[in-house]
């Protein structure tokens, strides 16, 4: 199914933001925010004023970063990709090995369209640069025979390995399963109403009061207030992968950060952007790239196979093209 949907104010992109003007709760919600993950981390409760639950669900978050991230140095990832030469296993803990295990669900799922172990390529890539190049193609042919999820798998709370090249990148479902814990964590704090936002990952915790939350889905290359559509869910996740928050332009041509890893290049498939809802974030976080890798009719082939999760697709046109039940969700801006 395809509409086009130029007369709502969105085309569903890659922030989603929280629509003010639905807030039905007893107390005012407080908020705390901060740079981690290589981007801007926002927890609001809307049921409870207790400042140090934010504080809770912060420290978690900086716990998991440290666990997960690929450049801390103290990580079990970093500890990883740069295990001694002969090395075939590695002990983790179980957060470590369950995130890894369901990247290499989605690596299986998308037939390496989507790949964990695209580090030695990623690495080459910085889209955080004063001045971001595009690397040698001599560096990209040199790392790419690297690259392959069937050279890793897990068993229990051990990693194994087939050579000592592999490396991982979880950038793409990270953020998903830390906004899990998050969720987990809040709940177990005793909220009921709250919006975990990692970037372009938001996780509903309940609802909105009486209502439910409203999200709006960021215009493509547009600023943060520009939305494109409106969801209205509870108790969900909506994650997105996109073209324009990453990126730079070289010689016309516009470069991101989701890779293929068959070419070491961002994926140049007439895709701007896949928005995913689902229940766990961890999900969405790993369909959105998943699918954006895949395609457009791929993509919507995969995500029509799977239970309980909806996608929108952008294609450069600024059309939307809406998987079976999606539009169920939306709502006029």
């Amino acid at each position: 199914m395809k509409r086009k949907r130029k007369e709502l104010l969105i085309v569903l992109g890659v922030t989603a933001v929280l629509l003010s003007g639905c807030r039905q709760t007893q107390t005012e919600p407080v908020t705390r925010s901060g740079f981690l993950l290589n981007t801007f981390v926002t927890v609001t409760l809307y049921d409870s004023e207790d400042e140090a639950i934010l504080d809770g669900c912060m420290e978690l978050c900086r716990e998991y970063e440290g666990l997960l991230s690929r450049t801390v140095e103290t990580s079990e990832i970093y500890q990883i990709n740069h295990r001694a030469p002969g090395t075939r296993e590695m002990e983790v803990s179980e957060d470590t090995a369950e995130v890894i295990s369901r990247g290499l669900y989605y690596s299986q799922l998308s037939g390496g369209a989507f790949d964990i172990t695209i580090e030695p390529v990623s690495s080459l890539w910085d889209f955080t640069a004063e001045d971001p190049q595009v690397p040698a193609q001599e560096l990209i042919d040199e790392n790419l025979p690297r690259v392959g999820y069937e050279k890793i798998s897990v068993d229990g709370s051990k990693v194994l390995f087939s050579d000592d090249d592999t490396a991982i990148d979880l950038g793409a479902i990270a953020k998903g399963y830390i906004a899990d814990r998050m969720k987990e964590y809040l709940l177990d704090q005793g909220v009921e109403s709250a919006i975990i936002n990692l970037g372009g990952n938001v996780l509903c915790v309940g609802a909105n009061g009486e209502n439910p939350f409203r999200i709006g889905i960021q215009r493509p290359y547009a600023s943060h207030n520009e939305t494109v559509g409106v969801v209205e869910v509870e108790d969900m996740s909506v994650v997105s992968s996109g073209v324009y928050e990453r990126h730079f332009e070289k010689d016309g041509v516009n470069y991101h950060h989701i890779l293929d890893p068959k070419t070491g290049y961002p994926y140049q498939n007439g895709l701007t952007a896949v928005t995913i809802l689902s229940e766990e974030s961890v999900d969405g976080d790993g369909l959105s790239t998943t699918c954006f890798s895949l395609g457009l009719e791929k993509g919507m082939e995969l995500i029509n196979s799977l239970d309980e999760v909806w996608a929108v697709f952008i294609t450069d046109d600024g059309e939307l093209h809406y998987s079976d039940g999606m539009e169920q969700w939306l709502q006029e801006s």
